[in-house]
């Protein structure tokens, strides 16, 4: 089950760095590619407006 990121992102960037296998991609509001993210949650640790959640 992959994370995803709530329209609640504001692009802060804190979670791409955090992502063991770049599953996230930039943009007004960063997504979280289904297929390649492992579910390990690190950027849902580090996401300061809580806008990313297991899907």
């Amino acid at each position: 089950m992959a994370y995803v990121i709530t329209d609640d992102c504001t692009a802060c960037g804190s979670c791409i760095d955090e992502c063991p296998v770049e599953a996230i991609a930039e943009g007004d509001i960063y997504t979280i590619d289904p297929e390649v993210c492992t579910d390990c949650g690190a950027c849902a640790d580090v996401c300061p407006v809580d806008a990313i959640h297991p899907e």
